[in-house]
């Protein structure tokens, strides 16, 4: 898990929900409450019960996003991030940016497929994000949400 290399060299971890307020979509089938309760989940799979998860709602622009997420979570030192719009925008305010990189064969996007097409997906979660998921039924909401 990123978070626990991140964890032996930052002093506060924080993890933004992105788009909280999304509709369901087969791309954003879950809330961003669901998702933050994923992630407490997956955090405490891990043994990290200090992290911060603030949601990260969209903005009209993205240098309005940029800010909106600084005055979110307060002073940051370095943004952890896979996503090379999200690079760029910190680095243009002048924020130091780690950039993380995709584990082979686990991503969202795979989870995501796999709960459409009925493959085992549980392999690629933490127990704790498993059984959210589970109990929110995610697999018979992706399957409604093709419809």
């Amino acid at each position: 898990m990123v978070v626990q290399g991140m964890r032996k060299v930052c002093e506060r971890i924080i993890i933004g929900v992105g788009s909280p307020d999304t509709a369901e979509s087969l791309e954003h089938p879950f809330s961003g409450m669901e998702r933050h309760e994923m992630i407490s989940a997956a955090l405490l799979d891990a043994d990290i019960p200090d992290a911060d998860i603030y949601d990260l709602s969209d903005t009209a622009t993205d240098d309005a996003w940029v800010e909106s997420v600084l005055k979110t979570t307060g002073p940051i030192d370095t943004v952890w991030t896979g996503n090379d719009l999200v690079e760029k925008l910190f680095v243009a305010k002048g924020v130091k940016v780690q950039k993380i990189k995709e584990v082979p064969g686990i991503s969202s996007t795979e989870v995501r497929a796999r709960l459409l097409g009925g493959g085992e997906w549980r392999d690629l979660v933490p127990d704790g994000v498993a059984s959210v998921i589970g109990r929110i039924e995610g697999a018979a909401r992706m399957k409604k949400l093709r419809k």
